[in-house]
């Protein structure tokens, strides 16, 4: 249900966007924190993955 109703707003802001460059904005902010989980989770995995081969 959240989805949806983040759906409707990211597709709200373009629809009022001033230029081209506001969505790219809009793209980039709604895909950051999917980036950011993403890489965390790479670096928790190899750090762990690192640290059982020295044992």
């Amino acid at each position: 249900m959240s989805t949806t109703i983040l759906q409707d707003s990211i597709e709200e802001k373009i629809q009022n966007a001033p230029d081209s460059s506001y969505e790219i904005g809009i793209f980039i902010g709604s895909m950051l924190p999917f980036v950011v989980l993403i890489v965390i989770a790479y670096l928790i995995y190899s750090y762990n993955k690192n640290r059982n081969k020295e044992k």
